[in-house]
Order: C-alpha cells, then sequence, then structure tokens
C-alpha cells in the first residue's frame, strides 16, 4: 500500500502537508523475522506496514502470546516507547519480507508544531488506534472462540495462509488445539 494512501485512510490532509509528511517518511526493508521492536527496548519511530504482515506478542510463562496482527496499512508503534520516552513491553515480528515506512518521532513532532493539518492527522492517527485496541478488547471479553474465529474469516480470510496457526491461535485466545477443533466443527 503506498505512502499517501495509507496517510489519506487516517486523515485527508491538502496536498502540502502531504508532502510534508511523506517528505520526513524512510522506506525500510526487513527479512521475514525481523524483531521491529523488542521487549525491553526503546523505538520512539511509528512504522506504517508498506507490504508484509506483522505480529507482536509479549512471553509469558516461557510461551509467546500473539495480541495483535498487521497487514498492508497498518500501524506499528510501540506506544510505550512513543509516547512515554520508555522501554516497550511487546515484540513486534515480521511474519514476511516486509516494506515499511518509517517516521522518527522528533521529525513527526516538529510537523506537528509547524502545520495544523500534520498535527490533526497524529490526533486522528491515535483516535483510530485507540479505537482498534478497543475493538480488539471488547470481542476477546464478550464472544467465544468460535465466534472470533468466525470474525477472523469474514474480516482478514488472507491470514489464515500468511501465519502460522499457532500465532492464530494465540491472537484469538486459545490453543492450537482448540482451533483445530473450532476449524473441523465449521467444516
Amino acid at each position: 500500500m503506498e505512502l499517501n494512501e495509507i496517510i489519506s485512510r487516517i486523515y485527508r490532509m491538502p496536498e502540502d502537508s502531504m508532502k510534508k509528511l511523506a517528505a520526513c517518511a524512510l522506506e525500510v526493508h526487513y527479512p521475514k523475522g525481523y524483531c521491529v521492536f523488542e521487549s525491553g527496548k526503546k523505538e520512539t519511530s511509528v512504522f506504517f506496514l508498506k507490504q508484509g504482515i506483522a505480529r507482536a506478542y509479549i512471553l509469558q510463562d516461557g510461551r509467546e502470546v500473539t495480541f495483535w496482527i498487521g497487514k498492508e496499512g497498518d500501524t506499528l508503534v510501540s506506544l510505550k516507547s512513543y509516547v512515554e520516552d520508555k522501554c516497550g513491553y511487546e515484540n513486534l515480528e515480521l511474519m514476511e519480507d516486509s516494506t515499511l515506512y518509517k517516521f522518527r518521532r522528533n521529525d513527526i513532532y516538529k510537523l506537528f508544531d509547524e502545520d495544523i493539518n500534520i498535527a490533526n492527522w497524529g490526533r486522528k492517527l491515535a483516535e483510530t488506534e485507540f479505537l482498534n485496541t478497543e475493538e480488539r478488547l471488547i470481542p476477546m471479553l464478550f464472544t467465544t472462540a468460535t465466534e472470533r474465529y468466525k470474525t477472523l474469516l469474514k474480516e482478514n480470510p488472507d491470514l489464515l495462509q500468511r501465519i502460522p496457526l499457532e500465532c492464530l491461535a494465540s491472537y484469538l485466545g486459545v490453543t492450537p488445539v482448540s482451533l483445530s477443533r473450532i476449524r473441523s466443527d465449521l467444516k
């Protein structure tokens, strides 16, 4: 997904503001398995996936618990690092060879001060990410695993081919055995 499309999906800006924001983006390429963020380290940049897929996970009792999956157009940010300038708690791993757009926090902050349209874009980005988190959290609390799997099939069927089943099971809050059972029950 091209940068202008990603920016405009968040908030439409005048062309000159768009050009200023796009000018501070750096296109980077990383291989499958690369960790963009590592638990206990600080990463204050914001990334957007141009091409590829990523997952965020934490280690709990020696196992990886996937709590977020992103694909083309999605935002990759360690909020603890970006907002509080502290080490993040998550690991963010690329699940495919990927191309990302990287924005350094200091560059973005400077543009926020200089251009109200870019500042509004940043506000809208924060609101969107907050809403995305809420939309992920609430179903985890109030829907069954089968309902969550059906939603995944409806909204992101491509993830079944792009993400290992053990990561999808963790993302859905179930064991791989339970996911296999859910899948066979729905056939």
